[in-house]
C-alpha cells in the first residue's frame, strides 16, 4: 500500500498495483515518473495523480469519449517499449486543460499505457489528424 498526501485530494492510500509508471516521465516532467489513476466523480474523467510530486495532477479521458474517429498509429517501438503483446491491454488517455471558459483537449500529446503491466509512455503524434480542440 502506498501513502500519499496530495493538495488536491488530501491523504490517499493506493494499492501498489494500481501505480502507472512513465519511466521517462512525461513532456516537461522528466522527473516525475509514477501517478495513480483517479475517477473524477460519475464521469469518464479521471485524474492522474504524480506520486513523485502531490502538486501535479492532469485531468484525463479517453479521447473515444470526446471525440468520435481519434485514432493513433502506434509505431512498433512503442508496443516494445510498452512490452504491449495484446493490443487490448492499450489504454489511451489525452490530457485536458481549462483555459478561461474553455476545456482544451491535447490529442497530439496523448499518454499511452499497458493496463496489464501499468507502464507508460506519452508520445508526440508528428502528423495528428488533430492537436488541440476545445471540447463542449
Amino acid at each position: 500500500m502506498i501513502k500519499l498526501k496530495t493538495s488536491r485530494f488530501g491523504e490517499l492510500e493506493v494499492e501498489e498495483d494500481k501505480v502507472v509508471d512513465f519511466p521517462d516521465g512525461l513532456i516537461g516532467l522528466p522527473e516525475t515518473k509514477t501517478f495513480i489513476l483517479i475517477d473524477h466523480k460519475d464521469t469518464p474523467l479521471k485524474w492522474l495523480q504524480a506520486v513523485d510530486d502531490p502538486d501535479i495532477a492532469f485531468i484525463v479521458v479517453s479521447p473515444e469519449e470526446i471525440s468520435e474517429g481519434y485514432n493513433v498509429d502506434i509505431d512498433k517501438k512503442v508496443k516494445n517499449y510498452l512490452q504491449l503483446d495484446n493490443d487490448d491491454d492499450l489504454a489511451i488517455l489525452v490530457t485536458m486543460r481549462v483555459e478561461d471558459d474553455d476545456v482544451i483537449a491535447n490529442f497530439q500529446g496523448p499518454l499511452l499505457i499497458n493496463a496489464s503491466s501499468r507502464k507508460g509512455v506519452q508520445v508526440v503524434l508528428e502528423n495528428a489528424e488533430k492537436t488541440f480542440e476545445k471540447i463542449g
